[in-house]
């Protein structure tokens, strides 16, 4: 379909919990507020190709967009050195504006980076700076804290010495701004923003893109063709009655849906009703304006069952809404506290809590059971309530670095990373049971077992991960002891490394050299807080001992902070490692294995952490994206899936369960959502849960 029309009809007894009707003005104020293009808050909405979207965002036409995205393109190609003449088909002010706007956001990233220092590590700041933690209070201790802990700076004897050779003497007082810190960040990479934010960015916002946007926006509305009209409203997103609202779509995407349905705010409270008239173009703020709706973040109003009162020692304190559509809730009062991990089993039992999520190990089960006089997990005490997560936890392996030659798509590459995944995965069993007991369950696909797409055991081309030699035969057979695994697996982990042209010394059972571009050892980060807690960390000690049987070896990376992991992450460093993703409820698949997703490049979604880039996988991402046919979609995703898993760049590991433990004390049992599953949960009856 060249367009898809979504049609949303409202229930006409829906209030908010003042009391006022929520209808169509309140819809289309909350599209307008995500729309706009100083939102911060966390939408995807604008991510959906809604018709208009684009030119309403930039205030552009269609043609002038196009026009001002060839310019942008063609004045960094100049440089910055470039000296305009009357033959550039930009004017001087544009080639001004332009580099104003690249060094803006420029300046922006470094900020983010000297924000995410702050935020991760402040408690490093006396030695990194001098400065204790909770002395770091201006801008000037921030932004050298930033610069020490990014490699800007180097701090001895009080003093602070950028790269660049400048000093400043923090301890008499003189700090580096924020300019400052561009300019070393300017310097070290010759000026070229897309070799700094390669490496250097704090996040997923590219510089270039983000003044690509910028220039746009801030030029395109100015061209001759437009009359300085702008563009008053998003075409797409339309009121078709005070019940009812209409967005179109380019094309059609089976995930937009999901986009589309969005929490809708008040207009009375969060808008300016004096700016609100949808005939003429006037949506409760002015376009860029979000002021007054920030404004009132920190109280928030809403139309749930439960109204905020106030937030208080670390207590977010609600009572009943009134109005709520489904009905008063039975419990007056709610309290949602901050609470340890290790303190919240405990909380129920003393009765300072009455519903967590503790974290289902083995040391909580055993904690549950101890409190009910049954020795099970639900008794007089506590009633515990499982649920598969939405997720699973992988190992994942970087095809750009792990490799042979230059050619990550190669035979000898994918053999190079099938021998490593071969090994992984015959310890999967070992460490999800040891890790997990009967809490999780071994997956042989990268996709969680929640999901309708997730292949079954029961279908004809289901396949054990990694299960298979060189040759297509099975390593494995039903007969085989665990350690005759473990032999199998190296046996034919060494004939995937010879394929990939490892050299083998038959005569000690060891490689003795890798080829160009491969190594004999690699580095696997298990973010186990530094003590080994986590789910594969046995998997990545047993995976080490087999290697250094056969004269390679895995540098096991455990760091105290999970920051590591993700910073290198990031950064595009990583060789292998070890995380868990948390699914969407669509097994879309483009963030993550679309090829022009891998971090690093212009438009990214920065999400390809695989580095995987396949021309027929793309091709049935998008397939499968742009089709509303499930089982065609079933289909397409096994296809994707066993690509992905012939690129041997993730090792599917467990899926495991999510607790939810009730106070029996306390609470009617028998009121809480009878039939708990992954997408509803109690909180989706909240209203119902009594009291005892």
């Amino acid at each position: 379909a060249d367009k898809t029309t979504y049609l949303w009809t409202l229930r006409d007894d829906v209030k908010f919990s003042d009391g006022q009707i929520l209808d169509a003005d309140d819809v289309i104020f909350s599209y307008y507020v995500y729309a706009d293009p100083t939102y911060t808050g966390s939408t995807s909405l604008y991510s959906v190709p809604i018709v208009g979207m684009q030119n309403y965002r930039t205030q552009t036409s269609d043609e002038v967009y196009a026009k001002f995205d060839k310019m942008f393109d063609e004045i960094y190609k100049a440089g910055e050195s470039h000296t305009w003449s009357a033959s550039d088909g930009w004017s001087q002010d544009q080639q001004t504006s332009f580099w104003a706007i690249m060094k803006q956001e420029w300046v922006k990233d470094v900020q983010a980076i000297v924000d995410y220092c702050v935020a991760n590590y402040s408690a490093d700041a006396e030695t990194a700076i001098g400065i204790k933690a909770e002395d770091l209070d201006t801008d000037g201790e921030k932004v050298a804290l930033g610069m020490a802990m990014w490699g800007y700076g180097k701090y001895a004897d009080g003093v602070l010495t950028a790269p660049s050779g400048k000093t400043f003497d923090l301890k008499g007082g003189t700090f580096p701004t924020i300019e400052d810190y561009y300019a070393e960040t300017y310097a070290a990479y010759n000026g070229d923003p897309i070799a700094y934010f390669d490496t250097e960015a704090a996040d997923d916002t590219s510089v270039v893109d983000e003044a690509r946007g910028t220039f746009i926006s801030t030029e395109g509305p100015k061209d001759p063709s437009l009359g300085g009209a702008g563009i008053p409203n998003i075409a797409g997103i339309k009121k078709i009655s005070q019940t009812q609202v209409e967005v179109t779509v380019k094309g059609f995407d089976a995930t937009a849906i999901y986009s589309l349905g969005i929490t809708v705010a008040p207009l009375h409270y969060y808008g300016e009703e004096s700016k609100y008239d949808y005939a003429n173009n006037k949506f409760g703020f002015d376009f860029k304006d979000l002021k007054h709706v920030s404004s009132l973040t920190t109280q928030p109003l809403g139309a749930g069952p439960y109204k905020f009162v106030k937030y208080e020692n670390k207590i977010v304190y609600f009572e009943a809404n009134e109005f709520y559509y489904r009905g008063v809730p039975k419990t007056r009062l709610l309290q949602f506290k901050e609470t340890l991990d290790p303190d919240k089993i405990s909380g129920v039992k003393t009765g300072t809590i009455d519903i967590t999520d503790p974290s289902f190990s083995t040391a909580a089960i055993d904690q549950v059971k101890s409190y009910n006089s049954n020795g099970e997990l639900s008794g007089n005490v506590i009633e515990t309530n499982t649920v598969d997560n939405r997720g699973y936890g992988y190992v994942g392996m970087n095809a750009a670095k792990i490799k042979v030659g230059e050619d990550p798509t190669s035979d000898a590459s994918r053999a190079l990373r099938t021998g490593m995944a071969t090994l992984i995965a015959a310890y999967r069993d070992l460490t999800v049971d040891s890790y997990y007991g009967d809490r999780a369950t071994v997956i042989n696909y990268p996709i969680s077992n929640t999901s309708w797409a997730a292949p079954q055991k029961s279908d004809s081309d289901y396949k054990v991960a990694f299960s298979t030699k060189l040759d297509g035969t099975p390593i494995y057979t039903s007969d085989m002891t665990p350690e005759q695994k473990y032999d199998a697996a190296l046996k034919a982990a060494i004939e995937y490394f010879k394929a990939a042209g490892y050299t083998f010394d038959e005569a000690s059972g060891k490689f003795t050299a890798a080829p160009a571009g491969a190594k004999l050892q690699y580095e696997l980060i298990v973010p186990g807080d530094g003590q080994g807690d986590h789910p594969s960390f046995m998997l990545a000690t047993k995976v080490k001992e087999s290697l250094q049987k056969i004269g390679m070896d895995l540098i096991i990376n455990d760091p105290t902070a999970s920051t590591v992991l993700w910073d290198k992450i990031d950064a595009a460093e990583q060789e292998m490692w070890c995380a868990a993703w948390q699914a969407t409820i669509d097994p879309d698949m483009y963030q993550t294995y679309y090829s022009t997703n891998i971090v690093g490049l212009p438009g990214s979604t920065e999400s390809n952490h695989y580095h995987i880039q396949d021309k027929q996988l793309d091709e049935l991402i998008m397939a499968a994206r742009k089709s509303d046919d499930q089982a065609y979609r079933k289909a397409t995703y096994k296809a994707c899936l066993d690509i992905i898993i012939d690129w041997a760049v993730e090792i599917p590991i467990y899926q495991r369960q999510n607790c939810v433990i009730f106070s029996a004390e306390r609470i009617k049992l028998d009121t809480i959502t009878p039939d708990i599953t992954t997408f509803w949960g109690w909180m989706n009856d909240v209203e119902l849960i009594e009291m005892q």
